[in-house]
């Protein structure tokens, strides 16, 4: 069995970032406060430091709107096809 990832959200993800850099604490010391793993702090920080606040990637991209409206026409004719069997 796999392991079952947990997820942070933004303001988690901001508490942490700035222990780390206005409290001064280490990285080590953030992940035994918020009882998580320090390397995923060490991340974050060079995140927001490269990205700043809303750190992260999406989950999932935006749909370019001409697949999107291919990709409806084609549902539309297989329930077309459907409701007429």
């Amino acid at each position: 069995m796999g392991k079952i990832r947990k997820t942070y959200n933004v303001a988690f993800k901001e508490k942490a970032v700035n222990l780390y850099l206005k409290k001064g604490m280490s990285y080590k010391n953030v992940g035994r406060d918020l009882e998580m793993d320090h390397s995923l702090v060490r991340r974050w920080v060079k995140s927001f430091q490269a990205e700043g606040p809303g750190m992260g990637r999406p989950r999932t991209r935006p749909e370019d709107p001409e697949v999107k409206l291919k990709r409806l026409e084609a549902e539309n004719e297989m329930l077309k096809k459907l409701l007429q069997m």
